[in-house]
């Protein structure tokens, strides 16, 4: 008991942003015998252990040169307008298990959870943007800091079997804060097993940046489930979405590159391979389309999935994104179904038809995947069944040479039909509220 009161006294000295207090007013952490209340700076490397529960109050930035670590199974519960913010130069480390995943939680008592409850998390990092002052750096939504630079192979850290839920909440309509949010990340960063549970805005954003992710489940949020701008330039693979229009939901991708000037470089021009892009056909408000491209970004999709949108499958917008067809956007290797409003829209700046492009897109099929129950909304299932046509390996595009990112597949879509392929298992929870 003595040296659990010295290492305590000696955190709270050590951190004048953390307190130690067992009297914070959330039920759902009160029966835990220590609650440590992070609030402010954390300017000194720091531990989370799962003995412990966490409650970030307000804006909690971790400060340059230090290494925020967050042990196997340790849950933070966050406050009412709280965020949690790795700065450039900064790392996380959170190292979760498949039997003890690291939860960002809001701190309302679980059945009164909602979107928005909180701000997310957001991490800057010095890789290289297309929409920042003379030295490649812009400010954050929300306040949260420089991100941008020069260094592609930057380094902030590893996010592995990590949930983060009830998060993501507007500033104002047009500073948001998301699920997650990698601002100008480098791909020295680790991103990998992460499910990302009723944002109150985009699940995740890429602002610029060079970061890789894989194996992403993205469920149930408002707005944008996969979103990027500002010259993303990285990789995905294995993404599974379900979006949900009870309140509002928009589009599974939006993607953008530089809105004032379309053409900026580095452009956004990221490479995904297997994904799974389920809509919402009874969303009442929002876009809802399965993938917006945009002011001129660049992208190669392949082994994708798209279904159940009210509206297009896929639009394709503004002159400067149709100019990338063929050459820096290229979509092919995919099942799209039942979208309400179509397959393909190409459109014009002013929003006119731009004509039938639909020959620019290879290998792409229009029938149903037959996924086990991806409309599921509290327990979906995305793995094929065993007649689907995502299991034809004449659809399936290969692995890019070379490349050691990309694992080897033979179906379409973010799952395989096996039980060793389900990755979702163990770890992830379809907890709405």
């Amino acid at each position: 008991m003595l040296k659990k009161f010295l290492f305590i006294t000696l955190l709270i000295l050590a951190f004048s942003s953390v307190s130690l207090i067992t009297d914070y007013n959330i039920t759902s952490v009160e029966a835990q015998s220590n609650i440590v209340v992070l609030r402010g700076d954390i300017t000194r490397n720091m531990t989370l252990n799962a003995k412990t529960r966490y409650v970030l109050e307000g804006g909690v930035f971790v400060r340059s040169g230090a290494t925020l670590k967050i042990k196997p199974g340790t849950q933070i519960f966050a406050g009412p307008r709280s965020f949690l913010v790795i700065d450039r130069g900064a790392k996380i480390i959170a190292k979760g298990k498949v039997n003890k995943p690291i939860v960002f939680t809001s701190a309302q008592d679980p059945g009164n959870r909602k979107r928005g409850d909180w701000g997310g998390v957001i991490i800057n990092g010095f890789a290289p943007i297309n929409n920042g002052d003379s030295n490649g750096e812009a400010d954050g939504e929300g306040n949260t800091g420089k991100y941008g630079g020069r260094n592609a192979d930057d380094n902030s850290g590893i996010l592995r079997y990590v949930r983060i839920e009830f998060a993501g909440f507007p500033l104002t309509p047009t500073n948001e804060l998301n699920g997650l949010a990698l601002q100008g990340v480098g791909r020295g960063t680790e991103v990998d097993f992460v499910q990302i549970t009723e944002s109150g805005d985009d699940a995740i954003e890429f602002f610029g940046g060079t970061v890789n992710v894989k194996h992403l489940l993205l469920y149930g949020s408002m707005d944008d489930a996969f979103d990027w701008t500002g010259g993303w330039q990285g990789k995905a693979q294995f993404v599974l979405i379900q979006q949900d229009g009870a309140i509002e939901a928009n589009n599974g991708i939006e993607a953008d590159n530089n809105s004032e000037n379309n053409d900026l470089t580095p452009r956004s021009n990221p490479t995904i391979h297997n994904m799974t892009i389920i809509g919402d056909a009874s969303t009442k408000t929002g876009n809802s389309i399965g993938m917006l491209l945009r002011v001129g970004t660049g992208a190669t999709i392949r082994n994708f999935i798209i279904q159940n949108y009210k509206d297009v499958a896929v639009r394709v917008k503004d002159q400067s994104t149709l100019n990338q067809l063929g050459t820096n956007l290229v979509l092919e290797n995919g099942i799209i179904f039942d979208n309400k409003k179509g397959v393909f829209q190409f459109q014009n700046n002013d929003g006119s038809d731009a004509g039938d492009l639909s020959n620019m897109f290879n290998n792409i099929v229009v029938m149903d995947p037959q996924l086990t129950d991806s409309l599921n909304k509290t327990a979906p299932n995305f793995k094929p069944t065993t007649t689907s046509p995502a299991l034809n390996t004449s659809l399936v595009a290969p692995t890019p040479a070379n490349d050691t990112f990309f694992e080897r597949v033979n179906f379409l879509g973010g799952i395989g039909p096996n039980d060793s392929d389900d990755w979702t298992k163990g770890w992830t929870s379809f907890r709405r509220n």
